[in-house]
């Protein structure tokens, strides 16, 4: 490590990376600082290097720490460094941008520099970004409901997956709710791949009843676990594991192996807590890249309940083109009111 005026320097995978301002306060609550940050992702460095490899990548960033200004930068900044490569992606607008996609450990340290706390990676591989490669389930505890509903949820998903040939690996959303990503063939569109979370979050609801929900409209989802199948949906993106949350304790997203879920605890993965974790157990989730799964049963699946019961496709967000087949995008509370006009978007809770 060395100084130069305010800035340090720091080594990871044999690159140095600068580290401007490294005691700058990013967690007031507990005094951490951005050397903090960045020496926690040095920790975990081939953890999330593994689950971001390849993948284009939106960045949360905090350049004043948590109880500052923050912004979601998807376009790679003019800096970029010329040793991280960038992948050209479409958004459900039609517009496009050229993403960053980290392949080392330096790249992670070198957005911690400009303040990103959050890595937003998408299901898709640089080398081809039509094609997901990775079905992620977002097991959503809405109010009146916590992290111990979450678990029960994802037992029974587990379940279902292995019935459907799918194997998922679990991991902490940094807040209440679980997330569960189960690496498939790069075969599929997105809207296939959504079709199938639909699927799958509909035949949770149905052997949870009162318990579990794939309603999108928050005033009809009650006390329960929403299965956020939009996160699935082009440009739409789920916190990866180590990213680090924006939250006063400065949590992390934990990987976690299925027998820990019970006795797991949310809040004890930190940035402070987690690097001990890792040296211990090392990366929880480094297999997944030698599994690709078929999405066939899943997708049998969809048609079962279509032809059975009636039931189609759900509302996406209102930032995208009315799709084929897609129900109005209008809460039900407003209907009477609104008849076809659309309204506004539920907002997110990753």
């Amino acid at each position: 490590m060395g100084a130069s005026g305010n800035a340090i320097e720091l080594e990871a995978g044999g690159r140095k990376v600068r580290l401007s301002s490294p005691d700058k306060v990013y967690f007031p609550e507990r005094g951490l600082t951005k050397l903090d940050v960045a020496r926690y992702y040095l920790a975990v460095g081939d953890g999330i290097t593994r689950a971001l490899r390849d993948r284009p990548t939106t960045l949360e960033r905090y350049p004043d720490g948590v109880e500052g200004e923050s912004f979601f930068q998807k376009r790679a900044p003019k800096t970029l460094p010329d040793w991280i490569p960038t992948a050209h992606i479409a958004f459900p607008s039609g517009r496009t941008a050229d993403e960053i996609c980290p392949t080392e450990p330096a790249a992670v340290l070198w957005a911690a520099n400009l303040g990103c706390l959050t890595f937003h990676p998408w299901p898709v591989r640089r080398e081809d970004t039509d094609r997901p490669d990775e079905l992620r389930i977002d097991l959503d505890p809405q109010p009146g409901t916590d992290y111990g509903d979450a678990v029960v949820a994802a037992h029974e998903l587990r379940d279902i997956l292995e019935e459907l040939g799918l194997r998922g690996w679990p991991k902490t959303s940094g807040g209440r709710g679980l997330h569960v990503f189960v690496p498939i063939e790069p075969r599929w569109t997105f809207t296939d791949v959504r079709r199938c979370a639909i699927a799958i979050g509909r035949e949770l609801e149905a052997r949870m009843p009162g318990r579990v929900t794939t309603a999108w409209w928050k005033e009809e989802r009650g006390e329960r676990i929403f299965v956020d199948y939009n996160q699935t949906a082009r440009d739409r993106t789920i916190a990866s594991a180590y990213s680090v949350r924006p939250r006063p304790h400065a949590p992390v997203s934990a990987p976690l192996r299925w027998d820990e879920l019970d006795s797991a605890e949310p809040r004890d993965f930190d940035i402070t807590t987690m690097p001990a974790r890792y040296a211990e157990l090392g990366d929880l989730h480094a297999d997944m890249d030698d599994h690709a799964f078929r999405l066939e049963a899943a997708l049998e699946l969809a048609e079962r309940q279509e032809h059975d019961e009636g039931l189609g496709d759900m509302p996406y967000p209102p930032d995208y083109p009315k799709m084929p087949g897609e129900p109005k995008r209008v809460q039900p509370s407003r209907a009477k009111n609104t008849g076809p006009a659309e309204s506004a978007e539920e907002p997110r809770a990753d």
